[in-house]
Order: C-alpha cells, then sequence, then structure tokens
C-alpha cells in the first residue's frame, strides 16, 4: 500500500516535578532541603530517513505520545530525562501543522528531521528555593506540559526525472524498459494510481531516478480525478518526459492532448510548466505514429521524439537528451550553490607573520 498523506496528534512528554525533600542524617538535624529536579520529557521527532520509501507505516498509529520525565528525587537527585520518539518518513516529506497550515520542515535530504513536540522542561526541586530568610522552603515546580499538535505529513516524491501525460500512454512501459522498476503494467487506463521510483543508470556512477506519475486528466489542476494528488509529485522533478499517445483509445486528438496537460501543469497551484521538458510521441510500433509525431512538431515548433517502450525504438535518444538537461540543471546548481556560500576567512590562529612578504626597508635605513 502506498500512502503519501498522513495526518497525526503528536504530543511531547511533560516534565517531571520537582522533589521537595530534606537531608535527614544522624547527627545533621537540621540537614536542609535537598530535592532534585524533575527529568525533561521526551520530544516527537520527524526524520527523514532513505530506507522509508511512504507514508504507509504511520498510517495503523494516530496519536504519538513521547513519555513523561522522571520526578526528583531526595538527595539532589535528579530525575531521568524521557527518550523522545523519532518517525521515520521518507526523503521529500513535508511537515505542516495542520491546524495553522504553516511549513515547519522540508525534510529534503536523508538525515533531516524537525521536532514537532517538544517534551516539557522538568521542574526545579525545593533546593533551588532556599534563601537566607527561608532555610525550609517547601516549595517545588510540577514540570512544564509537553507540547501538543496535529501535523500533516505530505510526501513529494524526489526525482530527476518525471513521466507525465495522459492515462495509457506508455509511462510504466518506459519505467520498466529503462530502469529494474517493476509497476503495474495493463492495455486500460488509470494503471498506475502512485508514483513508481526507478534508477537510470547510464555506465560508471553515472545515472539519474526516473518517477512514473499516475496520469493526468483534464481538470487535474483543480482536483478533477485527484489531480492535486497527483501533480504535487510533479513538483520535485527537475525534468519532464511528455508522452504523447498517438492514437488515443477514446479518439481524441494527440496534439490537443498535449495542450491539455501543458494547461493543467500551468494552472496547478505552483506552475509546473516551466520545467524543462523532453516530449516524446511513444508506440513509435504502430502504423502513423511517425505522421503523428511530425504534425505535433510542426505545432509546436521545436524537437518532439518517437520511441517505443516495446521494440526500444528511440529509447537510447530519449534518455540521452534527458541525461544532458539533467547534467545541465546539476552544474547550474552547483554553480548556484557555491555564489550561495559564504566567503571563508581564516581565524587568527591560522594566520602566521611569513606568510606575508615584507618589503625590505629603504636604503641607509635599518
Amino acid at each position: 500500500m502506498f500512502v503519501d498523506r498522513v495526518e497525526l496528534f503528536v504530543k511531547g512528554g511533560d516534565g517531571g516535578r520537582g522533589a521537595a525533600t530534606f537531608r535527614r542524617e544522624k547527627y545533621i538535624p537540621l540537614g536542609g532541603p535537598d530535592g532534585g529536579d524533575g527529568g525533561d520529557g521526551g520530544s516527537v521527532i520527524v526524520r527523514a530517513d532513505p530506507n522509508a520509501d511512504n507514508l504507509a507505516g504511520l498510517t495503523m498509529k494516530k496519536h504519538w505520545r513521547a513519555k513523561n520525565g522522571e520526578a526528583g528525587m531526595g538527595k539532589k537527585c535528579a530525575g531521568k530525562n524521557a527518550e523522545g520518539i523519532v518517525l521515520l518518513v521518507p526523503p521529500g516529506t513535508i511537515v505542516r501543522d495542520r491546524d495553522r497550515g504553516n511549513v515547519l520542515k522540508d525534510l529534503v535530504a536523508p538525515g533531516d528531521e524537525v521536532v514537532v513536540a517538544k517534551g516539557g522542561r522538568g521542574g526545579r526541586g525545593n533546593a533551588h528555593f532556599k534563601t537566607s530568610t527561608n532555610r525550609a522552603p517547601r516549595e517545588f515546580e510540577p514540570g512544564e506540559d509537553g507540547e501538543e499538535r496535529w501535523v500533516t505529513l505530505e510526501l513529494k516524491v524526489i526525482a530527476d526525472a518525471g513521466l507525465v501525460g495522459f492515462p495509457n500512454a506508455g509511462k510504466s512501459t518506459l519505467l520498466s524498459r529503462v530502469s529494474r522498476a517493476t509497476p503495474e503494467i495493463a492495455s486500460y487506463p488509470f494503471t498506475t494510481k502512485h508514483p513508481n521510483l526507478g534508477i537510470v543508470t547510464l555506465g560508471g556512477d553515472a545515472g539519474f531516478v526516473i518517477a512514473d506519475l499516475p496520469g493526468l486528466i483534464e481538470g487535474a489542476a483543480q482536483g478533477v480525478g485527484l489531480g492535486h494528488e497527483f501533480l504535487r509529485h510533479v513538483e520535485r522533478t527537475r525534468v519532464l518526459i511528455h508522452l504523447v499517445e498517438p492514437f488515443p483509445t477514446d479518439g481524441s486528438d494527440p496534439v490537443h492532448n498535449y495542450h491539455a496537460i501543458r494547461k493543467e501543469l500551468r494552472e496547478y497551484v505552483v506552475p509546473l510548466d516551466g520545467k524543462p521538458e523532453v516530449v516524446c510521441v511513444s508506440k513509435a510500433e504502430l502504423t502513423g505514429a511517425n505522421d503523428v509525431r511530425d504534425k505535433l512538431a510542426a505545432d509546436l515548433g521545436r524537437e518532439v521524439l518517437l520511441m517505443s517502450a516495446v521494440t526500444g525504438e528511440g529509447l537510447q535518444l530519449v534518455i540521452g537528451r534527458v541525461s544532458e538537461m539533467i547534467a545541465a540543471l546539476r552544474r547550474a546548481e552547483a554553480v548556484e550553490a557555491a555564489r550561495k556560500k559564504p566567503t571563508e576567512f581564516p581565524t587568527e590562529a591560522a594566520i602566521r607573520t611569513d606568510d606575508f612578504q615584507t618589503a625590505p626597508p629603504p636604503e641607509g635605513r635599518p
């Protein structure tokens, strides 16, 4: 089962109360206050784990509560801090406060984490309240309550390239041919109901991640046919591979179908039509597919590729075009990251006098 959205109630543990005790030992009748502090409550943490592929593991439990901190004890012994709870999610998960709607953290890289419910601080024992005028205080603090809230976890698949197009355009078949992914493949529309990821190997360590996204229909930007659920996965992709079926089973015009998908990408909450795109007419094994390719290329005024995931025709050309685009985008991102990186100056300890060349004194002067 693939799950890409869940709502959870999270609560941090309460802090343990401080102790109100007094030292009582033989020959020390007035030992004074010795109450220890309470332990801190545990926190609830959401962490990105590369071994997690969706949010299905969090659907069986809706309420997550961390343990409370232990109460303080006599002899100034502090209570034990409670351990936190770590919820593992896939990279690409956005954590939101359900009621406020604000983003708490976008967990993009493995290891990214956010504290969604902080545990309460332990209360102070009566040893902290001793003064010159109050040598036997009975005051103590009960410990703070842990934070609590409802959070929404929303997964947006992270991939270098995303396959888009109308249902039954051949996206799943293409994914199965260029990677080791095994998506469900059938001759009826909407076979793919959730994203499937595959790794395209180009030789050596080179390669990229490709995502087979569920088919879109007209009105997807307004939520028709689970459009919002599908379109949000397009946000994380660098390049789009737009597959156009040459002879749709419903008799629609393939050129119209291409522009219909572009319209949905443009009208989504976050416009997606600005992403680099490789346009392909699929099912090249069908008679007349080449004519459809020429018609679409003339309409767009740019290159449209022809490929067949069944026979393998044109696959290498498509993968080559996509890999070139991804490589160019990665280089641009690296340059931008280097530009934004702050300049590091040497510390005072790292600067040595002999690092500088001193000009010789003028003649006649020591």
